[in-house]
């Protein structure tokens, strides 16, 4: 029987095997996108990026997990996952059609849900903050090409 030293953390070598998957399966995605240079982004500038630190995050993770004695974790809570993956889905579904301003609110709204503990004068200031700030700098100072929007 092994003691709770020799066995290795399995939810962190789970969420490290998850995050390189995911940063591997991104990055074959993207791969007939053109990378460009920092000067000049291409179209697979920001995506190879964010999938090489996604495989890096997840590397880091994999090797404290084999390196670290089991931590117990207690009790699996699914309502934040369940939260955060609508949460996504719909902006992900909104952004086209509604615009950058109403998918940002559903968003941030929606995920305010997963901590039991958010407060709605919060979750509305930052909201309303983080929805600004989204805009200036991803329609506005990047150029993306997303109707802020749905009119």
């Amino acid at each position: 029987m092994k003691t709770s030293q020799s066995r290795r953390d399995q939810p962190d070598i789970l969420a490290g095997a998850v995050l390189v998957f995911l940063g591997g399966l991104g990055f074959w995605g993207a791969r007939d996108l053109s990378f460009g240079t920092a000067a000049r982004m291409g179209a697979g500038f920001l995506p190879d990026i964010v999938c090489v630190l996604l495989v890096v995050i997840g590397a880091i993770v994999l090797v404290r997990a084999f390196r670290l004695p089991l931590r117990t974790t207690g009790e699996w809570n699914l309502r934040p996952l369940v939260v955060l993956a609508v949460a996504m889905s719909g902006f992900s579904i909104f952004a086209e059609n509604q615009g950058f301003i109403v998918s940002s609110v559903w968003l941030l709204a929606v995920a305010s849900f997963a901590d039991p503990n958010s407060r709605w004068r919060e979750v509305v200031v930052s909201t309303l903050l983080l929805t600004l700030f989204g805009a200036l700098v991803f329609i506005y100072g990047l150029g993306v090409n997303l109707p802020i929007l749905p009119f």
